[in-house]
């Protein structure tokens, strides 16, 4: 009986409604893409990403200014000062950009060259703090180890003044084996 009461709510509150309240109008008017931005849009020219090459629209968004501090088998450290374009409507560091730089960040430990590329398969970060507009930041990644295909890495961002940690996450990737014969 109590599935059929949540069954009936739920069927109820999804009913459309013909008159908006001024909740739905908030959101909407939130997400209202101006004149100049939609101008802005419409001139973009984005090409085709090619199989295998270098980088992408997405990784040149989310990557460029990013610095490589030190690089070693299984460890990568780098510099980043957070952008204007990868902050929030608070002036943070957008999670989804902390997302992102744990996803490349984390891969970058186990490229290898001439090897099937590396698929995420698990994230889970912990997010500590925040870091502002034009922050300097400490990404370091680290190997935790590997098992055939399978790869697990750790990466921490950290403010580079105060050594505060921003977000953690441990990140897992795999890749096709190589073949034996």
């Amino acid at each position: 009986m109590i599935c059929s009461n949540v069954f009936t709510y739920v069927a109820y509150r999804v009913k459309p409604s013909h008159t908006e309240s001024s909740m739905e109008k908030k959101p909407r008017e939130y997400l209202q893409v101006t004149h100049q931005d939609s101008d802005r849009i419409a001139r973009l020219s984005i090409p085709p990403h090619q199989p295998q090459a270098l980088h992408s629209f997405y990784e040149e968004f989310n990557l460029r200014g990013i610095r490589l501090d030190r690089f070693q088998p299984g460890f990568v450290s780098c510099s980043f000062t957070v952008p204007p374009r990868l902050t929030d409507r608070n002036g943070n560091l957008a999670v989804g950009a902390i997302a992102s730089l744990v996803d490349e960040i984390g891969a970058s430990v186990v490229y290898e060259k001439d090897v099937p590329m590396n698929v995420s398969i698990d994230m889970s970060i912990s997010y500590l703090s925040t870091a502002k507009l034009n922050d300097e930041l400490e990404i370091s990644a680290k190997l935790l180890g590997r098992k055939g295909g399978y790869h697990g890495t750790v990466v921490s961002l950290k403010k580079k003044a105060t050594g505060e940690m921003i977000a953690e996450g441990r990140h897992s990737l795999f890749s096709k084996p190589t073949s034996k014969i």
